[in-house]
């Protein structure tokens, strides 16, 4: 008697699941129009009242002391002049100075 081999007993095979791959339509997003960004500035805080300022007095100068910054100034001017010239010419410019000093 012929031996007659068996093939082993075949197990069912798996199928393949295949998924159909659908092309997709193309999305068209619609473009809007955005608004424009407004910034956000804080409030300014109120502003307190501002008290009037008086006038801005003259500091009133004595004679005497005039005298001595007319005498000072004349000083410091004829030294720059190394003492070379005119007193008279000394005291008008320090005279001068000082008037605008006060003024």
């Amino acid at each position: 008697m012929k031996s007659v081999k068996k093939s082993p007993a075949k197990k069912p095979v798996a199928k393949k699941v295949v998924k159909k791959v659908v092309a997709k339509k193309p999305v068209v997003k619609k473009v809007i129009a955005k608004k424009p960004v407004v910034k956000k500035v804080a409030p300014k805080a109120a502003k307190k009242p501002v008290a009037k300022k008086a006038p801005a007095k003259k500091k009133t100068v004595s004679a005497e002391q005039r005298y001595t910054m007319v005498q000072e100034a004349a000083y410091f001017i004829a030294e720059r002049h190394a003492f070379c010239g005119d007193n008279s010419h000394f005291w008008w410019l320090a005279e001068m100075e000082v008037s605008k000093q006060l003024d």
